[in-house]
């Protein structure tokens, strides 16, 4: 792939990302994130019903006024619930134009509120980003754990501490400089890693994602930064993203992909 065709892509990916965050449910739409053992009496903030954990799921209660729907329909009564596996438009409890969104985080169980008027998303004026700059995509090699894979304890975006499950290491160079950042597998193979540079915090959010291809055989990837992500508590505060762990904290300014809302 040229240069100029390499660009091109680049500005497609850019404006696929901008459209998917500013959609009616993408993270600009999210207004809280609620766990439900927070709450004893089962009353969420500005939330319907009552809501408590029975272990292996979230149990609901509601009455018919409270104008809650349940896998498209008028709710009235009790339901257990699951994690919501799919996208956030597909959830199973809604209210009006809210998604509510069952989720579980090492056995807590929680409620997110997306709500498409969100202030967030009414305000959104677009992404702060680097152009595409070819020196930024590198060739990199990715090197599993001999153990499988382990997990750190990192802090997180909530001021709480998680597991963080990484799989290996990914070796590659930048100007002249040997790298490496630990990295997650995905199911589908690829790589996802949280990292910190000189930039964050002075010219770029206080850290990113990147999100490799699955290696070949070989272990052989490209580690192209032109595609950092900003990770979704950029867009709303209310997210749990993973702060970088040890390591993923280049002492090196990387000046490309997404750099911070507009």
């Amino acid at each position: 792939m040229t240069s100029s065709d390499a660009s091109r892509d680049w500005q497609r990916w850019h404006e696929r990302r901008v459209e998917s965050v500013s959609a009616p449910y993408g993270p600009l739409a999210l207004i809280g994130t609620h766990w439900i053992g927070d709450y004893p009496d089962g009353r969420l903030p500005d939330i319907p019903g009552r809501w408590r954990d029975d272990g292996d799921a979230v149990v609901l209660a509601a009455a018919e006024t409270d104008g809650l729907t349940v896998d498209g329909q008028p709710f009235a009564g009790e339901v257990g619930l699951t994690a919501d596996p799919g996208t956030v438009a597909r959830a199973r409890v809604a209210c009006g134009q809210r998604r509510l969104v069952v989720l579980v985080r090492e056995g807590v169980w929680g409620v997110r509120d997306y709500d498409p008027e969100s202030p967030a998303r009414r305000a959104f004026g677009g992404l702060r980003a680097t152009p595409y700059d070819p020196r930024w995509a590198v060739p990199g090699r990715f090197t599993p754990y001999d153990t499988g894979g382990r997990t750190v304890r990192v802090p997180n975006a909530d001021g709480r501490e998680r597991g963080l499950g990484l799989g290996g290491e990914l070796a590659f160079e930048l100007d002249g400089r040997e790298l490496t950042l630990q990295v997650t597998v995905q199911q589908d193979g690829s790589l996802w890693a949280v990292f910190a540079d000189a930039t964050s915090g002075n010219g770029s959010y206080r850290f990113r994602f990147l999100r490799p291809g699955a290696p070949d055989a070989e272990g052989r990837t490209t580690v192209d930064f032109n595609r950092a992500l900003l990770p979704p508590c950029a867009f709303a505060d209310h997210f749990v993203c993973p702060f970088p762990p040890p390591g993923n904290t280049l002492d090196v300014a990387i000046a490309a992909g997404e750099r911070m809302l507009a």
